[in-house]
């Protein structure tokens, strides 16, 4: 049984899973400091959690100018998941999905699969790991096809997922590709009704065939598409201090996470970049209990939804199932 003590022994006894994260966002600060410490400032102003972006390509600059400086290797994918994936193992997360931004392969002239193998090779024992490849909308219509095109055939890849500026058009190729990626055997995600409104995530469903969405807050807005997402069984993998850091909304009261839920939709917590918002799954748990009276039980069942979309055996996820099923029957 868990810990009744205190709300943060419970969250951090919760088996859970982090199902929305970006490597280059999650490198570790400490890297950094470590690494160039008169460059890299102890406590950035960027890194307090007061702070808020100003627009979409204001975070995209602070992202990469923190982040491209460090990864020029497949050994510092490498060492930079080794230390994120242990702090996941220090929040008692058994289950982890990340992606890497797939234009980083022509920016260092290295193979993505030889990425892939860095990230998972980083994984320690009892921690499963899947990768995906993050792309923006315009890559499918630039000098990155041709490998796009052969993403479906990399046995080490998991998945891959649209991200980056939202409102960029979605190319019409796209649908195409991610059929294909589905076909064998790869899961397909899209960011959508973040920056962009609830017509991106039913964009999302309807066009691309995705069922599993990145944010997806502001479907909120329109109830049509939250039903629409309902009926698919389709599931958010929400990042609520990223949402606020972001200035999607304006604090963590005003979050729509309990909208979403009450809508019959499955929602996942996740932390999303965390060097540009120093939150850890933990604190995102501790957030929506504090901002939105989310209790235990509630708490449990996000933890219960990341494990019933992960993609785990059965047989791998019956114990961590079992164990916030006492809570949720308790």
């Amino acid at each position: 049984m868990l810990p009744a003590a205190s709300l943060s022994a419970f969250i951090q006894a919760l088996p859970k899973t982090e199902t929305h994260l970006h490597v280059e966002g999650a490198l570790p600060y400490e890297l950094l400091r470590q690494w160039q410490p008169n460059t890299y400032r102890e406590f950035p102003a960027f890194r307090e959690r007061g702070y808020r972006y100003k627009t979409f390509p204001d975070f995209e600059k602070q992202l990469l100018d923190n982040a491209l400086p460090w990864f020029i290797s497949a050994e510092r994918y490498h060492e930079a998941a080794k230390v994120m994936f242990a702090q996941h193992v220090a929040q008692n997360v058994k289950y982890v999905e990340t992606s890497f931004h797939l234009p980083v392969t022509q920016f260092i002239n290295i193979p993505g699969q030889e990425i892939i193998a860095a990230i998972k090779s980083a994984a320690p024992a009892g921690l499963e790991v899947r990768v995906f490849a993050g792309m923006q909308r315009t890559d499918i219509a630039g000098p990155l096809r041709a490998t796009i095109d052969e993403l479906h055939r990399w046995d080490n890849l998991d998945g891959a997922d649209l991200h980056g500026f939202e409102q960029q058009k979605t190319e019409p190729d796209t649908a195409k590709i991610w059929a294909k990626l589905r076909a064998a055997g790869k899961s397909t995600k899209c960011h959508a009704g973040e920056f962009d409104g609830p017509a991106r995530v039913r964009e999302a469903i309807e066009q691309l065939g995705v069922t599993r969405i990145q944010h997806g807050i502001r479907a909120s807005e329109d109830r049509a598409v939250l039903q629409l997402a309902a009926d698919r069984g389709v599931t958010f993998d929400v990042c609520p201090i990223s949402n606020v850091g972001l200035g999607i909304v304006a604090d963590m009261p005003h979050h729509p996470l309990r909208k979403l839920t009450e809508a019959g939709i499955r929602c996942t917590i996740s932390t999303d970049d965390p060097l540009c918002f120093a939150n850890t799954l933990n604190e995102e748990y501790s957030a929506i209990s504090h901002g939105l009276d989310f209790t235990r039980k509630e708490l449990a069942r996000f933890a219960r939804n990341g494990f019933e979309v992960a993609s785990m055996s059965a047989a791998e996820k019956q114990p961590w199932l079992a164990e916030l099923d006492v809570i949720l029957n308790g």
